[in-house]
């Protein structure tokens, strides 16, 4: 059977593979168009397979948000230029979509099986290396930001007495500024409760020697070196606690303070509930 550069071209767009290739597979199926995809498609995953040690550094983080319901996925590639192939991009979203539609809190084969179809394709190695759901509850609003091409990902939940605010665009505007703080910050938890003791405790033993090191300490009282250990330990957390540090769009006033001037302005108390991110690359 002669094999026509239409035929070439139809085979080339399903599945992304050289003219070249096409044209022997086709050759070699005697032009059975759905054989030759069958033919490719485990050529491809041979060939998947081999790279699959190839380390996969670069990505995207994609968000969808469907009413109360977000979905954050970071797709893993080899380069950063297959990062921001429109498939690879057009992908994360697709899943990020059927993550919230069925549920899906993690990778499962569905998804993984998507992911293979396309680097099979591509011929690159990716992976899905996360996948977040988050559900709002009753009075909370999902405000998501991403930073560059996708390379950070940030969704933060707020809480209203009033949530119907949320439908103002300037309500909306502030709340998406929360989650570019994350992005800019990235802060250890939420406030100094959720920090664990252990871990204050560590850091207050760490300050303690730089103190009992300092030679504008030598020789003073107790209380002084109890209050200059309460003063580290306390910019500390302000550097770290995403309701102590400075706000991302004004660095005179905290995120607390920025969240009573925001709520004044919207007639309603707001409040940060959670916050969820992935940085491409992190493990």
């Amino acid at each position: 059977m002669a094999i026509t550069a239409a035929d070439v071209k139809k085979l080339r767009d399903a599945t992304g593979a050289g003219p070249m290739e096409c044209k022997n597979v086709l050759t070699e199926t005697n032009g059975d168009f759905d054989k030759a995809i069958k033919v490719l498609k485990e050529k491809g995953l041979a060939a998947a397979a081999k790279r699959a040690d190839r380390a996969t550094n670069n990505g995207r983080v994609s968000i969808k948000i469907q009413g109360t319901t977000a979905a954050i996925v970071e797709l893993a590639s080899e380069t950063d230029f297959v990062a921001r192939n429109p498939e690879f991009v057009e992908l994360g979203n697709k899943i990020a979509q059927i993550a919230i539609d069925k549920g899906y809190e993690a990778a499962n084969d569905e998804l993984s099986g998507m992911v293979k179809d396309l680097a099979t394709k591509i011929r690159e190695n990716m992976s899905l290396k996360r996948l977040v759901l988050i559900k709002a509850q009753a009075g909370e609003y999902l405000a998501s930001y991403i930073h560059g091409d996708g390379v950070i990902g940030i969704v933060v939940t707020v809480n209203s007495d009033k949530p119907d605010i949320f439908k103002n665009e300037e309500a909306q505007s502030f709340a998406m500024s929360l989650a570019m703080h994350v992005a800019a910050f990235s802060p250890a938890a939420l406030s100094k409760d959720d920090i664990d003791a252990s871990v204050i405790k560590e850091q207050e033993e760490i300050f303690r020697k730089q103190i009992a090191n300092d030679e504008k300490f030598v020789g003073k009282p107790e209380k002084v070196l109890e209050g200059a250990l309460a003063g580290k330990v306390k910019k500390y957390l302000a550097e770290i606690c995403f309701l102590d540090q400075n706000y991302v769009k004004n660095d005179k006033i905290t995120v607390t303070q920025a969240l009573a001037e925001a709520g004044k302005q919207f007639g309603a108390t707001l409040k940060i509930t959670g916050y969820k991110g992935l940085r491409v690359g992190e493990e």
